[in-house]
């Protein structure tokens, strides 16, 4: 039966079910890697738990991942080309590497204050949920996916200019070694951005080759 519903949904020009589960697993993963940075900076979960809990995070984001590439390589049709399957699936991976590496370098740096990160993680959820809804969208039509893929570049947009104005307060002071700290954390979340700016990119190119 399950094969079957994968038959009819390729005939039908949609993306094989497994492939879709595997990506929004991914997604899901990396969501709750955003989720639990925000909580800690918020103080609702310590640095050295946040820690602990990201590195099991990502390992269910690492299986999703490995899920992915073997069903990749076993799909007889794809909704979009696999190169841009691939790619959309690696620029997660990146999304919540950067996320660990955040996380990891709060615990390892222990700078304060870092609730001002808040915005930029809420716009990184955003960005994330958004890339969720296209991966749905594509798993019904491709050409319905191009809208939320444009909005989550959008949103990685967004967060790289909201860096630029960070990184201009950092260094409106004297430059001191806690100013640097706190430069390497909010470059992580650059980085998320430009990984979900190429997720949506991945889509967006994949749609339109259709």
């Amino acid at each position: 039966m399950k094969r079957l519903r994968r038959v009819l949904s390729m005939m039908n020009g949609r993306m094989d079910p497994a492939l879709t589960d595997a990506l929004l697993g991914q997604l899901s993963a990396t969501r709750d890697g955003a989720w639990l940075a925000m909580a800690m900076i918020g103080g609702e979960v310590d640095r050295t738990s946040a820690h602990e809990k990201m590195r099991v995070i990502e390992h269910r984001g690492d299986q999703w991942r490995a899920r992915l590439v073997g069903e990749l390589s076993g799909a007889l049709v794809t909704p979009i080309d696999r190169e841009d399957l691939f790619r959309l699936s690696r620029s997660i991976d990146d999304i919540l590497d950067s996320l660990r590496d955040f996380v990891r370098e709060s615990y390892l740096y222990r700078v304060p204050g870092q609730r001002r990160f808040a915005p930029m993680l809420d716009q990184i959820i955003t960005g994330i949920e958004a890339l969720e809804t296209s991966v749905r969208d594509l798993a019904a039509s491709a050409s319905a996916a191009g809208h939320d893929a444009l909005e989550a570049k959008k949103i990685g947009g967004n967060i790289q200019r909201m860096y630029q104005y960070e990184i201009a307060r950092i260094f409106a002071d004297e430059v001191t070694s806690q100013a640097m700290k706190e430069r390497e954390l909010v470059r992580r979340l650059e980085i998320v951005a430009v990984a979900i700016s190429d997720a949506a990119d991945a889509i967006a190119d994949g749609a339109m080759k259709r």
